[in-house]
């Protein structure tokens, strides 16, 4: 696929998404962090638009030694991204399903 301009760096705020037509697809580009990430607004589950999706970091439960519920935490270093249709969740840093690695999304 050829390279298109999107945006200039800077031009998108941290968390913005902005959806682009490139041919027969539509993608979705994500600025987290400073980086740039590129997938296929298309989810694989039943065709969800993916990258219109929610985004949040990892749910960490928190257990201690012994085995104690202590609550839950957010590890902002691993977001997520959340389809609207159906709550799939894939890691926004490689687009791949948070507990099925066989699913993932069409990076660009």
């Amino acid at each position: 696929m050829a390279e298109m301009l999107v945006c200039r760096d800077g031009e998108m705020a941290d968390g913005g998404v902005r959806i682009v037509h490139a041919g027969k697809f539509e993608i979705g580009v994500i600025r987290h962090s400073g980086k740039y990430y590129a997938y296929r607004n298309y989810c694989p589950h039943q065709g969800g638009p993916a990258c219109e999706a929610l985004m949040m970091p990892q749910v960490k439960e928190l257990i201690d030694e012994n085995g104690v519920y202590n609550g839950k935490t957010f590890d902002r270093d691993d977001m997520h991204i959340v389809c609207p249709w159906h709550g799939y969740e894939f890691h926004l840093a490689d687009g791949v399903h948070v507990a099925d690695k066989r699913i993932k999304l069409q990076k660009f």
